[in-house]
């Protein structure tokens, strides 16, 4: 494959493979539309990172003749999504390095798929790298996303978790009484 321009949308699996090729790239995130859905939006000027990644093919002998078609995928991004505790704007980095094995038909897939452990493909000779890259992105996203220590003090604990437990709790019919105001003179 050196001697032809590698288009990460329409990879030749089993010549990439057969030739042992490595190819490496970057994309910018935006290209990646379901992973920029589920991300914030950029804030001010910053621009979300690039998507930086890396494909090696390879065949494998097998026992008895014929081979296995791999692919090792690595790649890495960072992207902001909303803290579920502060509500305030994270960066998550998000990095994918796996290796993937190819079948020749969907059947051939669902039986290995049964079998083995590695998760199994189907090989095509337009295989869309770029998709994916964004589903393993998609799947490394936390579930509910966090920082591991807030950067601001959460809303009604600003005094400190001992000082809002010292607090005496007020009688809420007390508190309702207040809003209603002065009694009516009959």
């Amino acid at each position: 494959m050196s001697e032809r321009r590698f288009e990460p949308r329409r990879v030749d699996v089993l010549a990439f493979a057969r030739a042992g090729s490595k190819a490496q790239g970057q994309w910018p995130q935006a290209e990646l539309q379901r992973l920029t859905e589920s991300a914030l939006p950029s804030l001010g000027d910053r621009v979300p990172d690039p998507v930086q990644w890396q494909v090696q093919g390879e065949l494998r002998p097998v026992r008895g003749g014929g081979h296995e078609i791999w692919l090792h995928l690595q790649a890495d991004t960072s992207v902001l999504l909303e803290c579920q505790r502060c509500l305030n704007p994270m960066a998550e980095a998000l990095s994918v390095d796996r290796w993937f094995r190819f079948a020749d038909s969907e059947d051939e897939a669902a039986v290995l798929d049964e079998e083995v452990e590695e998760d199994v493909l189907v090989a095509s000779k337009r295989f869309d790298l770029l998709t994916l890259v964004e589903d393993e992105f998609l799947l490394a996203l936390p579930i509910v996303p966090r920082h591991a220590e807030c950067p601001a003090p959460l809303a009604g604990l600003a005094a400190g978790p001992a000082e809002v437990a010292a607090e005496p709790r007020r009688n809420p019919f007390a508190v309702l009484e207040g809003l209603r105001g002065p009694p009516a003179k009959k």
